[in-house]
């Protein structure tokens, strides 16, 4: 390997690698502005200047590709003298507005400037003033103090995909806007806010809200999608004040979608605090003892078979798996459901409803065929992931069905089963290309699953890969791309109603009528003829599962309780207790622990702890690989079609949070205003 002296100590790093990479491999600290290891090179800002030896002038260290025998000094009198007259430059124009900035405190250039600026600055000319720029409901703009370091600009261009921002004008009348001065469209356009080393872009919702050391830090998971996300969530008291993303390379990277991020104003909105009780079709305030002991009388006139229970999409293991206890050794009954969409499963191996390939195994692929899924809605974060493979593999991507506006060039093909039908049989051109690939990712998503077709769909893709040996230890092609955060979790436990002669027996009992009880935890998405049923509800917000309920319980949300989640590449992952359940409300599992206590049927555990234990017990089963079935399915000539998904809406956290519908509304806006240009 290639040798290079960095402040007289010599280190071995590979072909490619950068001056200012070799100096970090050989611990020496350089400052950059400009430079982002996830970004594309600039070379804007000049703060990484390091000396080369036999060089009259400093070097651009983020620029400069490492060379066999190269010299350089970082900490000398020459370097010192350089990068105090660049930060010089930097402060020339910049407002210095430290005590009203939002970035004080997480600033980069504060942070600099202390250790390698001048106390004074030698410039007598007047600052520069830019005018604000509108950038949408999420991002707060402050121009005058950007640097042009055009991270933002690259973030949008090379990693959201959509290059709405840019820079105009030439020198000192550079800014940087949005082309026509409109709202960021991109559903991870607030990641520029952790980009932006200034403060130039800030977060609207949070301004002036908390300075950072006034914060609780709290690393936990995300929810609002089946990626499981790494963040932090910052509390101000029990109050959720923001959201961050936290790096896993292997999830999320340093990346966070804006629901992810903005939606935790949610947690604050129609909270259910109390247990309620519909009398006389209102709902009334009760206790919790009185809403209890009404539960298990209603639980005593019916039969077993007569009861139902049906999981929501923000679930977490412990939830789960209480529930399905409750329901197998306090009541009896079997029919529980965690499909609110009423997809089609296979649950009989693990590899059939997980994402296989992993989302870090998407850079690795040469081959994407979408089959039935809009990845840009469904899952930001992993979509992200196909444009970065894109971008480095320049594969081809193609997709039965239309998802319309992706972040990369895809090849639509015809939305229906005998496209499928076609590709296993060798005659479709799509076949030859997965068979010569070397590891093809085939994604099919939920609106494939839906129906009839749904078996058909799945299991002669499953069975054409495992002929190919595409399914093995090594590489697993095949992948399913569920939208819930609970769903592979509960899939997991075991939470479904299914048998090789019924495939949905839950919702077969409950198209009959033959379902007198549901009780409904944390589902606000499924919907049926309520009719003369008795319904409960448990869950931490007022929304539409709650409307219908004749006992509500409230529950507590994601970020105030330790919970397990399975995400949809099938990797555990905890998430931890930043604030408190609002008023009277209980965590999930601690509510079926007290039913069962009071109905004499105790459950084999008394504390998280045992309950953690018996959770990993149970899914020990499926984390072994196990080699595929290959099942005969009859043909069913169907459409293929991508359903549409409320972006901003998916769940109960979302719909209350006042910033998601600033963004739907606006999202809305520019759909209606693009279809009136068209026509």
């Amino acid at each position: 390997m290639p040798k290079i002296t960095i402040n007289n100590k010599e280190i071995e790093f590979e072909e490619g690698t950068t001056v200012l990479q070799a100096c970090e491999l050989a611990g020496a600290e350089i400052p950059r502005f400009c430079y982002h290891e996830k970004l594309s090179i600039a070379g804007n800002c000049r703060m990484c200047l390091v000396e080369m030896e036999k060089s009259p002038k400093p070097i651009a260290s983020c620029a400069m590709p490492a060379a066999d025998g190269m010299k350089i000094k970082t900490n000398t009198a020459f370097v010192e003298k350089a990068r105090k007259g660049v930060m010089e430059f930097l402060l020339a124009n910049h407002p210095l507005d430290c005590p009203v900035c939002d970035q004080g405190g997480e600033c980069d250039l504060q942070d600099q400037s202390l250790f390698y600026g001048f106390d004074s600055s030698r410039y007598t000319e007047n600052k520069r003033q830019v005018k604000e720029k509108y950038m949408g409901p999420l991002i707060k703009t402050q121009m005058t103090r950007c640097i042009h370091c055009t991270r933002c600009i690259r973030f949008a261009t090379e990693v959201a995909g959509i290059p709405e921002l840019g820079a105009i004008g030439r020198g000192e009348d550079m800014e940087i806007t949005t082309y026509l001065e409109k709202s960021m469209e991109s559903e991870l356009s607030a990641n520029v806010i952790d980009l932006c080393p200034v403060g130039a872009l800030t977060s609207r919702p949070y301004a002036f809200e908390a300075r950072p050391w006034d914060l609780k830090k709290t690393e936990t998971i995300d929810v609002m999608d089946a990626v499981g996300s790494n963040i932090r969530v910052d509390t101000y008291g029990w109050e959720v004040k923001r959201i961050l993303p936290r790096i896993n390379e292997d999830i999320n990277e340093e990346w966070i979608s804006d629901k992810t991020r903005y939606a935790c104003d949610g947690l604050l909105k129609q909270r259910l605090d109390t247990p309620y009780l519909r009398e006389n079709g209102r709902l009334i305030k009760t206790s919790w003892d009185k809403a209890l002991k009404i539960l298990i009388n209603k639980f005593k006139l019916l039969n077993p078979n007569e009861i139902g229970g049906l999981i929501g999409d923000l679930a977490d293991l412990e939830m789960i798996y209480s529930f399905k206890l409750f329901f197998e050794t306090c009541i009896g009954s079997k029919n529980i459901e965690c499909r609110q969409d009423r997809t089609y499963i296979n649950p009989y191996e693990r590899i059939n409803y997980i994402f296989n390939s992993t989302i870090n195994g998407i850079e690795d692929s040469d081959f994407i065929l979408l089959v039935g899924t809009n990845p840009r809605l469904e899952a930001t974060i992993l979509n992200a992931r196909i444009r970065k493979a894109y971008i480095k593999n320049k594969l081809k991507i193609f997709s039965i069905g239309d998802p319309g506006d992706l972040t990369y060039p895809y090849q639509k093909l015809e939305a229906n089963t005998n496209t499928i039908k076609e590709i296993v049989a060798g005659s479709h051109e799509i076949s030859n290309k997965i068979k010569k690939s070397k590891k093809p990712i085939v994604i099919i998503g939920e609106s494939a699953l839906h129906g009839k077709k749904g078996q058909y769909i799945f299991e002669t893709l499953k069975n054409f890969l495992l002929i190919n040996n595409f399914i093995k230890k090594d590489w697993n092609a095949l992948n399913v791309l569920t939208q819930h955060a609970s769903r592979v979790g509960a899939m997991d436990i075991g939470a479904y109603s299914i048998n090789e002669e019924e495939n949905f027996s839950f919702f077969d009992k409950l198209d009959n009528d033959e379902l007198k009880f549901i009780y409904l935890l944390g589902a606000d998405n499924f919907n049926f003829e309520k009719k003369d049923k008795f319904v409960v509800y448990q869950g931490s917000h007022g929304d539409k599962g709650a409307e219908m309920a004749d006992i509500v319980l409230p529950g507590a949300a994601y970020t105030e309780k330790n919970g397990l989640f399975v995400n949809l590449e099938g990797k555990l992952q905890t998430a931890y207790k930043a604030s408190y359940p609002p008023g009277d409300a209980r965590e999930d599992w601690i509510i079926f622990k007290n039913l069962a206590n009071m109905m004499k049927k105790p459950f084999g555990f008394n504390n998280i702890k045992q309950l953690h234990e018996l959770i990993k017990k149970k899914m020990q089963t499926r984390l072994n690989f196990k080699e595929g079935k290959n099942n005969k399915i009859e043909f069913i000539d169907d459409n293929i079609l991508v359903k549409p998904i409320d972006y901003y809406y998916t769940n109960s956290i979302a719909r209350s949070s006042k910033i998601m519908s600033e963004c739907r509304q606006i999202s809305k806006k520019f759909l209606f205003t693009g279809i009136e240009k068209i026509n």
